[in-house]
């Protein structure tokens, strides 16, 4: 197994040194999904919900390409990236808002932890948004698809 990035010698933590590599594309996409009361799934047939606080989904996107573009001021050792684009998408499946956020830049480093966060922050979102429905929503399954670009692609 490959030593911790994240720490020096004397195993106190530190931001990666990306210096030496070399710019590329790099893509990622990420997913999660909510799951909803059903009563708003009935309501999410004939459209975006709307409530007191705005249209749900249409606010969610908003909110997670927000979280994507400010992900290295939450996570301490992501390394701030001009994002070249981000897209998240918001389907519904049964009872289930499935969320996938795609993430691509021109740098030194992947966008993974920016997908993932955009997906994140748009389910809680929606969480937030929708707990007037009840509070039996849950958040599961966060996870990589796909990273392109750099040294490890993963497509899952």
């Amino acid at each position: 197994m490959e030593g911790l990035h994240h720490v020096d010698e004397n195993n106190n933590p530190r931001m990666v040194d990306v210096s030496a590599k070399r710019p590329s594309v790099r893509m990622a996409r990420a997913s999660t999904r909510i799951l909803l009361p059903a009563s708003l799934t009935e309501m999410w047939k004939e459209g975006d919900i709307h409530t007191k606080k705005g249209p749900i989904f249409q606010t969610a996107i908003i909110a997670g390409t927000l979280g994507a573009k400010e992900t290295s001021r939450l996570i301490p050792f992501c390394h701030p990236l001009p994002l070249e684009d981000i897209n998240i998408r918001i389907v519904l499946e049964g009872e289930w808002a499935m969320i996938t956020c795609g993430v691509k830049t021109y740098g030194k480093t992947g966008v993974e932890m920016e997908a993932l966060t955009g997906a994140s922050v748009a389910a809680l979102t929606i969480y937030d948004m929708c707990k007037s429905f009840g509070h039996g929503m849950r958040i599961e399954g966060c996870r990589l698809l796909e990273k392109t670009g750099g040294k490890h692609g993963i497509n899952n």
